[in-house]
């Protein structure tokens, strides 16, 4: 039965593909997204110094969980290409796949040293808003995980709905753990730790620079999957 819904990119409908200059855009957005997600992670990877403490190691691998691997897993579906020269979708599926695996075995290393820090300090748990997102965060990408799990094995699980809703429930669900993942990260610009180690411009920079990918991936996600009812002639 054919649906009345189609899904198709914000915009299109107005013949702004039609101008360069929105392309451009688009595509200047992407690549700015892209260095600033590896931005991100090499700069706090060399502030935390891995190796100095139990807890140097909990930024540099939650800095790789989100703001490198999941970003480029979401990123890689851009309409706009990607870096990583995968043409056909089943490699893009694959790819994603791989960074979401990895993200999600960075994020579990990194909780595993902060809690280990902590009981080494004899310090309480979840005392602050970055910790207490920080677990709604991994929670989520558990489950958004599992989401993935019943998209791929379809037919396997025998899941009731149908691909197409199934692909709906699993990008919006991605883009929220994505909007939790950034909310995180801002929340740990506020730490003792990061405010004694960037002060001045440079924390505002750091501070404000994971909302650009998560604006990018916003965009991304509701330009593929935003609904639009079809125009009958």
């Amino acid at each position: 039965m054919p649906s009345d819904v189609e899904y198709s990119p914000v915009g299109e409908g107005l013949g702004m593909r039609d101008f360069w200059i929105y392309v451009w855009l688009r595509r200047a957005a992407l690549i700015v997204a892209h260095v600033t997600g590896l931005g991100l992670t090499v700069v706090i990877s060399v502030l935390s110094r891995p190796g100095t403490s139990l807890f140097s190691w909990h930024p540099l691998c939650m800095s790789v969980a989100y703001c490198l691997c999941m970003t480029e897993g979401i990123l890689l579906f851009s309409a706009e290409g990607t870096i990583f020269c995968l043409k056909s979708r089943k490699n893009k599926v694959r790819f994603h796949w791989l960074c979401q695996a990895l993200a999600l075995v960075a994020a579990v290393v990194g909780l595993g040293f902060i809690l280990a820090s902590k009981v080494v300090s004899e310090l309480p748990h979840l005392v602050s808003w970055h910790s207490v997102m920080g677990c709604c965060t991994l929670a989520a990408s558990l489950l958004q995980a599992g989401c993935g799990a019943c998209l791929v094995f379809h037919k396997q699980l025998r899941v009731f709905s149908s691909p197409a809703r199934l692909k709906l429930y699993h990008a919006t669900c991605g883009l929220v753990v994505y909007l939790l993942a950034t909310g995180t990260i801002m929340l740990a610009m506020l730490s003792d730790w990061f405010q004694a180690t960037v002060k001045g411009a440079a924390w505002w920079l750091m501070a404000m620079l994971p909302l650009f990918p998560a604006l990018v991936a916003m965009n991304q996600i509701t330009n593929a999957y935003l609904p639009r009812k079809k125009i009958s002639s």
